[in-house]
């Protein structure tokens, strides 16, 4: 009688620590099997659903690749545009359009020298004012097939859009260079490109070194996650040098296999709308604005209206400086006409007249508060609520640890959480203090950043402010945990913190029959209020805290003082004023 082995779903990627867990068994005996098969795994390294399967089979057990639903058009589940477009269009109206591709990569790894060896033009000496038409975006023809590319600085730019959200990219080429392998820039921008859910082709750089080791790279790309092909993984892995002009029609080629698999298509009688990608003032031509047409086709004298500025096409030009009239679905191009100048990301579209598209800024205008509301991103306090309002069905997090040991736990430990009515999603996990790129990741992803043990740096302090997001640092591991399964659960209570409004100095001291002592007081900076709380500070030592009890100007009872101003104030509990006290406003705010 045949052995009956136990079913098993495994995902196209796992550690050897799940696995272990999936089976029941001591990683230890994962890992030695693994061994006996000639792989080096440590436990917390990822391995793909084959090797998963074979080892599963030796234990004792029958694997199978763990089903996954389709989730195309759930809410929280962020989709690429070309996808929102096609899913109002009738099925017989649309046509194949050419792949949109955009280079990422660490920074010396040779984006810009392949780019520029791609379509035979020397942005390098461009960049150094050698080049006068540089609209940012360009197309090639490689066997008669187009492939649009789009000169984005890197992976930060490719973020800050989608932040805004665009996203313009089918395909992220990952530029790693092969004596340097994957560097931290490397695994941003891979984050970036999976946060995207964009396909990912990997162009190794630099093989005519004798320093290249190109196993290595491999090997690293594998313990992420992305398999080689010839490694029998899904990620095509290209080698190319950009010194010696190799490879670059292998590279070309995986662009156009990929785009197979993504079936690129739009309607070119559509409504035009697309992506502004970038919008300079020129001397003689007014404001020039980069856009890639995504559905329809644009003309010039039709009327655009992006990011509240709107103008008549008066000119339209292609990559090369060549006037154009008109522009399909996946093409770059560069117009003027338009009265301002839009931000990046902001997605036009083609109105009747300049009269509409006044009416609609109009409209807009009108309707501000309630967009802020509706992009205002979401924090651990409000989670819940988002929840049960089916506005979200995964809470994304981008966490910064100190260190590598304290990571690990931290990970586990948060995707345990996961259940079937709200995943946990990590768009990023990694040691090191909290970076701008963290935050703009976090705003494009609608994320919360979680860190432990680590700092936020100024640059990333200011984006989180401007792009409203919310900051959590922990200092205990499993107060971090409990805070995250409390918001999955409704249960986290909220959290306040002091806003200080202003600061004033005791000059003279008053006793009033009816009211008791009071200070007399300049208002040095900021303001005082008479709902705010104040601490009494001499020489530097608090002597007491406590709240408003009268706020007066001139003998009249007032609800706040202004910067510059004399007043009198008297506080609740306190009557041992001096001249030189120092008076501190503050007020208690919810923190998010």
């Amino acid at each position: 009688m045949a052995e009956t082995k136990t079913l098993i779903e495994i995902p196209d990627f796992i550690t050897v620590r799940e696995l272990a867990d999936f089976m029941e068994a001591s990683p230890i005996d994962v890992i030695k099997t693994l061994m006996n098969n000639g792989i080096m795994a440590n436990i917390n390294q990822q391995i793909d659903f084959d090797t998963a399967a074979i080892v599963a089979e030796e234990m004792g057990f029958e694997a199978v690749p763990l089903a996954v639903e389709e989730e195309e058009g759930e809410e929280g589940v962020v989709q690429p545009v070309w996808k929102q477009i096609l899913a109002d269009e009738e099925e017989q109206d649309l046509v194949p359009r050419p792949p949109v591709v955009t280079m990422l990569g660490h920074v010396d790894h040779g984006k810009t020298s392949l780019l520029d060896i791609i379509r035979q033009a020397n942005v390098q000496a461009g960049e150094a004012g050698g080049i006068t038409q540089h609209i940012g975006a360009y197309q090639v023809n490689h066997n008669g097939e187009l492939i649009t590319f789009l000169d984005t600085p890197g992976h930060e730019a490719f973020t800050a859009m989608r932040a805004r959200g665009a996203q313009a990219t089918d395909i992220a080429i990952l530029v790693i260079a092969a004596d340097d392998g994957i560097m931290p820039q490397t695994l941003e921008a891979i984050d970036h490109a999976r946060a995207a859910r964009v396909s990912i082709v990997v162009a190794l750089n630099k093989m005519d070194l004798d320093s290249a080791n190109p196993n290595r790279v491999l090997q690293q790309l594998a313990e992420i996650g992305l398999t080689p092909d010839e490694w029998d993984g899904d990620t095509l892995v290209i080698p190319v040098s950009a010194k010696l002009e190799e490879g670059i029609d292998d590279l070309l080629e995986a662009i156009l296999l990929s785009a197979e698999e993504l079936h690129p298509r739009a309607n070119p009688d559509a409504p035009p709308t697309g992506t502004a990608l970038e919008a300079r003032l020129e001397k003689g031509r007014g404001v020039m604005v980069t856009l890639l047409v995504q559905n329809g086709t644009l003309k010039v004298g039709d009327t655009l209206l992006v990011d509240g500025y709107y103008g008549r096409i008066k000119a339209m030009y292609d990559f090369n400086g060549r006037p154009i009239t008109s522009a399909g679905p996946a093409t770059p191009v560069s117009v003027a006409g338009l009265n301002g100048i839009p931000e990046a990301g902001e997605q036009f579209i083609v109105v009747e007249s300049e009269k509409v598209a006044r009416h609609l800024i109009d409209d807009w205008a009108e309707d501000s508060s309630l967009q802020e509301v509706r992009r205002a991103p979401v924090s651990l306090d409000e989670f819940f609520n988002r929840l049960q309002e089916g506005e979200a069905k995964s809470l994304n997090l981008v966490i910064k640890a100190d260190v590598q040991g304290s990571l690990e736990p931290l990970v586990n430990s948060l995707e345990r959480l996961s259940s079937e009515e709200v995943a946990i999603e990590i768009m990023r996990a990694a040691t090191g203090n909290i970076t701008e790129n963290d935050i703009m990741l976090a705003a494009a992803s609608d994320a919360v950043v979680l860190g432990f043990n680590v700092d936020v740096d100024p640059a990333a302090k200011a984006a989180a402010s401007n792009e409203q997001v919310e900051i959590n640092i922990y200092s205990i591991i499993y107060k971090l945990i409990e805070d995250v399964e409390k918001a999955l659960k409704g249960m986290l209570a909220p959290v306040y913190k002091e806003v200080i409004i202003g600061r004033a100095e005791v000059r003279q001291i008053f006793k009033i029959r009816s009211v008791g002592v009071v200070a007399g007081s300049y208002m040095r900076t900021g303001e005082a209020r008479r709902n705010a709380r104040v601490r009494v500070i001499r020489n530097t030592e608090l002597l007491h805290s406590g709240e408003v009890a009268s706020l007066k100007h001139l003998q009249e009872n007032v609800r706040e003082v202004k910067t510059g101003f004399e007043f009198g104030v008297s506080i609740v509990g306190f009557n041992d004023y001096e001249p030189g006290d120092i008076l501190e406003f503050f007020v208690i705010e919810r923190a998010n």
